[in-house]
């Protein structure tokens, strides 16, 4: 049986079971100033992302309200739509978006549509923007397609698009220029840029930055972060006790590590809940933040924490498919016997969900 086909029989079900389903089982998705009501049966059965977190009624989820704080609201509507039509749209200016969301969200079918879409729409002033997507959500296809179009097209690298590109993705950019035959080091060298510097992977662009198309890093200094900002430290630190653990929270959903940094350095507390009991430790590992996970941990935050569910950081890792703030998590003494209130293990939750990789880390002595 084909995904499609599975999840179209899934659907089916859902909409049925739907006749009884009462006000319960609509949940309010949220993304900026948009709101959409949706099913939680149909949501479930097209994403397994969902299913997992109404399963156990994680986080916000239980209050009747998710926020969608790295998906806009028109990708949103898109997003939701597909849950119950299985068409996707062919609008080629959210495309990028809309695949980042769907695989988010597990939507197999949609990521692929959306990375056709890429692929049909490859031009000079985007080609670096669609490469970078491609590498950064495993499409193998449109990373292909957007490494041969700039091979014969090398005037991409002349684009604001590739210097973009360079600036906010270095990583990315580093790995899309190997696969063009070219070292990586030319483009980063102090004589190809000038003496200047590009931010590090985890820190956003800053708008006092050359935008010059050989910007990029270093892999050294992609890893490297500088100490948190003095001014930004004394800023969080006339903040009250709750105010600073609940943007700790915020920044570590949206893995912004400097602004994690800085609000340590300002005294934030490591322990301090959201409104379902969860820690900013199982906000960046339920994200997928590594980076945010590995400066928590660094901090004391308790890799064993446990939200009203009973699910551990290492459990939201998992359910995600993220293996890199997983092992994190492990290194750091992270239990992979807790169970969670539904009697699930961190290894339990890997198998449902085929995360073989994590699978095997699990199950490691």
């Amino acid at each position: 049986m084909s995904a499609v086909t599975e999840v179209q029989n899934n659907t089916t079900e859902a909409l049925a079971a739907l006749l009884d389903g009462g006000e319960g089982s609509l949940v309010t998705l949220v993304a900026g100033e948009t709101r959409v009501a949706a099913h939680r049966a149909v949501l479930a059965a097209a994403s397994p992302v969902f299913a997992a977190m109404f399963a156990h009624d994680m986080l916000e989820a239980s209050c009747g309200q998710v926020s969608i704080d790295d998906v806009e609201g028109p990708v949103l509507r898109l997003l939701v739509a597909y849950t119950y039509t299985l068409q996707a749209p062919q609008l080629p200016d959210t495309a990028a978006q809309l695949l980042s969301a769907a695989d988010k969200y597990g939507l197999s079918a949609l990521k692929a549509a959306c990375e056709r879409q890429l692929m049909s729409q490859l031009a000079v002033e985007t080609a670096a923007a669609t490469a970078v997507t491609a590498v950064r959500h495993s499409c193998p296809d449109a990373t292909r397609a957007a490494v041969a179009f700039i091979k014969d097209h090398l005037q991409v690298m002349a684009t604001r698009g590739w210097a973009d590109a360079v600036l906010e993705y270095p990583q990315e950019v580093i790995e899309v220029s190997s696969m063009l035959g070219e070292p990586p080091a030319e483009a980063s060298s102090p004589a190809a840029t000038g003496g200047g510097s590009t931010p590090n992977s985890d820190s956003q662009p800053h708008s006092g930055h050359s935008r010059t198309p050989a910007a990029a890093a270093p892999p050294t200094s992609a890893r490297h972060t500088p100490p948190p900002d003095d001014a930004a430290v004394c800023r969080f630190r006339s903040l009250s006790e709750e105010e600073r653990g609940r943007r700790l929270i915020e920044a570590a959903k949206e893995g912004e590590v400097e602004v994690v940094r800085a609000l340590l350095a300002a005294g934030a507390d490591v322990g301090s809940r959201s409104g379902a009991g969860g820690t900013a430790l199982h906000w960046a590992a339920w994200r997928g933040h590594a980076a945010v996970v590995r400066l928590l941990l660094s901090a004391a935050s308790d890799p064993n924490a446990r939200s009203q569910g009973g699910e551990t950081p290492l459990h939201l890792a998992v359910w995600n498919g993220h293996a890199e703030a997983a092992a994190a998590l492990l290194q750091a003494g992270a239990d992979r016997g807790v169970r969670t209130n539904s009697g699930n293990t961190a290894l339990d939750i890997a198998r449902r969900y085929n995360h073989q990789e994590i699978v095997s880390m699990l199950t490691q002595s």
